[in-house]
This record gives C-alpha cells, sequence and structure tokens, in this order.
C-alpha cells in the first residue's frame, strides 16, 4: 500500500508536466524572435519559417505518433518523445545558423505532438474513472501554466545576452521532470493488472486486457464494427468545431480591444497575455471541478452556447466601432510585431504567440501566420527593446472616445473573457478527454492521432484563410460566422455526443455499440457495476 498512495501524486504529475512542456515550447518564441531577428538577421518569410516549422514537426507526429503510442505503448512514446524534445533543445541552444534552429523547433513540435497524445491515453488508462476527468484536463491546465512561465522567463532574460539560447533549454527541465515521475509508473494497463494493489482499475477491465483482445486495423475507423465510424464522428466532429469556431484568430484582436478601452502602448499588450492567461488558468481550473460532477457534455454545451453569444457579440460590436485588421510581420529589422495571447491548443491545447502555432492542448492546435498578405500599418515604428509576449498590433493614436462607444469597447472587453473562459472549460480540456474515452484501447492511439492531425490541418486552415476572409465579408461578418458554428457545434455536441463520467472503458465501449448513431441526452448509467481496486476506495473515501 505504500506505492499506492504516491500513484495518483504521480499520474497528476505526469499530466501537468507534460502540458506545462507544451504550453512553454509554444510560447517561448514570442520572446526569442526578436533577439533571433537582430543575432540572424531574419526577414519576414525567415520567420515564418522557424515558426512554421514547431507545426511541421507537430504534423508529422499526428501522422505517424498514432501507430507509435499502440505498437510501442503510451509509457514509452512520452520517454522517446522527451528525449526528442532533449535533442531539438540541445539544436537550440547551441545553433549557429537558421538550418539549425529550424531542425530544433521541428523536433521540438514532433516531441510536443507525441507526448500530447501519449500522456492524455496515458493518464486516462492508468486512473479510475472517478479521477480520469480531472487528472487529464489537468494537462490543459498545465499548458496554460507553461504559457505564463515562458512569458516571465522571455521578460527576465530579454536583456541577457544570447538569452534566447536560455529561454529554449529551459524546455527540457519539465521534460526530465515528467521522465523521472515515468519511471516510478506502470507501463500500462497490462503492467497495472499484474500490480493490483497499484493501481485503480478501469471497471475491471485491466484484468480482461489479455483475453481474447480484438483486433482493429486503421480502416477499422470509419467501418460499422463496434460503431467505430460513430466514434469517429464524434472525434473528428469535436476538434474540428474547435476550430472552425476561429478561436484562435479571435484572440488576434485581444491587444485592440484592451487598448480600446483605455489601456494604451504596453499596458494593453502585457493585459491581453497575462491577464488572459489568468483567465484561461480560472476557466481551467474550474473545468477540473465541474468535468466530474457535471459531465462532459453539460462543460462542452455550456462553453460552446457562451462561445457563440460572446463571438457573435464581438462581431456586433465591431459593425458600431471599427477595429484595425490585425497584426503583421514588417520585413524591416527591428520592426517584428511580436505577440503571444494564450488561446487554446489546445493539445492538443492554448496560444497565439507572433507568428507562432497557437492550441486550443489542448493538445496540438497550431496556428501559422499569414502576414505576408496583411498590408504594414502606417506609423509602425521599430521598437528600441523587445516587447511584452502579447500580440502587438500597429498602435494607433490615441482618440477619447464618445460615452456611447467606451460602453461598446467594454462590452467587447467582457464578451473575450467570456469568449476565452468559454473555451478554457469546455472545447481547451474536454474534447482531449473525450478523445482519450471513447475509442478500445487496441486503436486508441492511431485513433487520437488520426482525429489529432485533422486539429492541426484545421486550424492551419483556419489561420491561412483568415485574412482571405476579412477581405471578402469584413471583420465583423467574419466573427458571425464564426458565432453561427458555435452554434452548429452546439447542435452536434447535444445530438451526437454521449455523456462518459463516471463510466469505465467497457462501459463506454457497451454504449457506443447499443447506439446505431451516438445520441445521448444526459443518460446516465448506474455505477454499481463499476469495480474498483482498494486504491480506488481509498481515493473516494
Amino acid at each position: 500500500m505504500g506505492h499506492s498512495s504516491s500513484l495518483l501524486p504521480l499520474c497528476a504529475s505526469v499530466s501537468l508536466l507534460g502540458g506545462l512542456t507544451f504550453g512553454y515550447e509554444l510560447a517561448v518564441i514570442s520572446g526569442a524572435l526578436l533577439p533571433l531577428q537582430l543575432d540572424f538577421g531574419l526577414s519576414c518569410s525567415e520567420q515564418e519559417l522557424l515558426v512554421g516549422s514547431l507545426l511541421l514537426g507537430a504534423l508529422l507526429a499526428s501522422l505517424v505518433g498514432g501507430f507509435l503510442i499502440d505498437r510501442y505503448g503510451r509509457k514509452q512514446a512520452i520517454l522517446g518523445s522527451n528525449l526528442v524534445l532533449l535533442a531539438g533543445s540541445l539544436s537550440l541552444g547551441l545553433a549557429s545558423s537558421l538550418t539549425w534552429l529550424v531542425l530544433g523547433r521541428s523536433a521540438a513540435g514532433f516531441a510536443i505532438s507525441l507526448s500530447s497524445m501519449a500522456c492524455c491515453i496515458y493518464v486516462s488508462e492508468l486512473v479510475g474513472p472517478r479521477q480520469r476527468g480531472v487528472l487529464v484536463s489537468l494537462y490543459e491546465a498545465g499548458i496554460t501554466v507553461g504559457i505564463l512561465l515562458s512569458y516571465a522567463l522571455n521578460y527576465a532574460l530579454a536583456g541577457t545576452p544570447w538569452g534566447w539560447r536560455h529561454m529554449f533549454g529551459w524546455a527540457a527541465a519539465p521534460a526530465l521532470l515528467q521522465s523521472l515521475s515515468l519511471l516510478f509508473l506502470p507501463a500500462g494497463t497490462d503492467e497495472a493488472a499484474a500490480h493490483k494493489d497499484l493501481i485503480p482499475l478501469q471497471g475491471g477491465e485491466a484484468t480482461k486486457l489479455g483475453l481474447e483482445r480484438p483486433r482493429y486495423s486503421f480502416l477499422d475507423l470509419f467501418r460499422a464494427r463496434g460503431n467505430m465510424r460513430g466514434r469517429t464522428t464524434v472525434g473528428l466532429g469535436l476538434v474540428l468545431f474547435q476550430q472552425l469556431t476561429g478561436q484562435p484568430n479571435v484572440l488576434c484582436y485581444a491587444s485592440t480591444i484592451f487598448r480600446s478601452v483605455g489601456f494604451l502602448g504596453g499596458s494593453s499588450a502585457v493585459l491581453a497575455s497575462v491577464g488572459l492567461g489568468a483567465v484561461k488558468v480560472a476557466a481551467t481550473l474550474t473545468a477540473m471541478g465541474l468535468v466530474d460532477r457535471a459531465g462532459r457534455r453539460a462543460l462542452l454545451l455550456a462553453g460552446c452556447a457562451l462561445m457563440a453569444f460572446s463571438v457573435s457579440g464581438i462581431g456586433l460590436i465591431s459593425f458600431a466601432v471599427p477595429m484595425d485588421s490585425g497584426p503583421s510581420c514588417l520585413a524591416e529589422p527591428n520592426a517584428t510585431r511580436l505577440s503571444g495571447l494564450p488561446g487554446d491548443s489546445g493539445l492538443p491545447r492554448g496560444l497565439s504567440p507572433p507568428l507562432l502555432p497557437t492550441t486550443g492542448q489542448s493538445p496540438g492546435d497550431p496556428v501559422l501566420s499569414t502576414s505576408e498578405k496583411a498590408k504594414p500599418h502606417p506609423g509602425a515604428g521599430a521598437p528600441t527593446a523587445p516587447p511584452p509576449p502579447a500580440l502587438s498590433t500597429a498602435p494607433p493614436a490615441p482618440i477619447s472616445p464618445a460615452p456611447g462607444r467606451a460602453l461598446l469597447h467594454w462590452t467587447a472587453l467582457v464578451c473575450m473573457m467570456v469568449f476565452v473562459s468559454a473555451f478554457s472549460f469546455g472545447f481547451g480540456p474536454v474534447t482531449w478527454l473525450v478523445l482519450s474515452e471513447i475509442y478500445p484501447v487496441e486503436i486508441r492511439g492511431r485513433a487520437f492521432a488520426f482525429c489529432n492531425s485533422f486539429n492541426w490541418a484545421a486550424n492551419l486552415f483556419i489561420s491561412l484563410s483568415f485574412l482571405d476572409l476579412i477581405g471578402a465579408i469584413g471583420l465583423s461578418w467574419t466573427f458571425l460566422l464564426y458565432g453561427l458554428t458555435a452554434v452548429l457545434g452546439l447542435g452536434f455536441i447535444y445530438l451526437f455526443v454521449p455523456e462518459t463520467k463516471g463510466q469505465s472503458f467497457a462501459e463506454i465501449d457497451q454504449q457506443f455499440q447499443r447506439r446505431r448513431f451516438t445520441l445521448s441526452f444526459g443518460h446516465r448509467q448506474s455505477s454499481a457495476s463499476v469495480q474498483y481496486s482498494r486504491i480506488e476506495a481509498s481515493a473516494a473515501s
């Protein structure tokens, strides 16, 4: 029983440190990009290549990671991803050319994408139904903490010679701590079943894993067998609606909205990054407290409804109070616009840095800037010192707004806060939790990675089409279109996403097999059939 008391804390540390590494790697470029531009004389296209290389590595991991996870196991996949991350950090820390920087960022992208998938699956399989929601959601909280930590280190190292080398190098610290935690945990549910006193079993499921395991091929994801087609519909629907609501693009205007209510200059950038980051942390912690009480469906429905309301509000307000068209990258020396808004990653996981891939995780949802399409803003001056890690648009001349417009500005600010909060307790953590629950263990890694690849691809499509969409229908109608998409997502969740709280994997599997179309209207299964080891009983007491 000595080992049992440390099981849950160790699982929590794996989830939290994995998310922290993910968030830190996403956000660190926001503080490193300007000194890199000065040291290497990077042009705008070279900066985009450097930032986009993280996306390329992450996309590759989402394509091949599922097979690695299912073939070699979740624990080995996490340890392997940490080795790749260490190699990438070493390449970045010692880089003497753009080539080494790109290779290092690509390796880091591959590592955090693979780790994000493996972490969510690994933790969900080790713990019982009563802890699964909290511990998997802890990954999302780790992402936001990692983002804020990167901001703090970027600020502290901004004036240090070659400070960007230290910024990249510190990413190895949480990865090493996570690897240390993994050494004391079983490799997976098979090993857990052999050590029943160490693990809360998944409703007795782990003890049966070695008996008559069904085999699944990748093509089974699209077949009627076991309602795999319905599960894939749920998974793809969640990741696509998570991105098609335009969350990273909406956050591009956070700095503008903060400035419009009177926070001028650097203060608007600081509030847009740190302020929204604090809101994300609070919302994610709220989700952790409610996900195993209110349930997955309730959080998704509430979050999606609030996102639809708030983003539509921003769109309507922008009819009356026009905003500028967003950030741009200027190829002139020292004129690079830096950003770094917490958004979600996700995950996988929550950031919109300058020209930077962002998350909704959750795990693995980056954004690639399309600044080449944007025209430079008039009056864009060269910053004399590295700006705070927040998205920065060209500062307009301060104008005292009329009282009526001031009210609209503050309303837009409230809508932005609601939007960030809604994403952070809805789509942000819950999407990846549901994905880690709905597939059979034999194909869970490949299925998770398949959905994750659509998440990254959809995020890339949304970001690349953003400026073209604004040019075609205008900023206000773009936001209203995102609101309409959120309404459609609300309908999808209501009709197709089942409730999985408090259920073992076996019960979730039975729920899908009973329903040709995975409709669920708040149906709760009895937990009387859920079996726990003595660890589960002690944890619940």
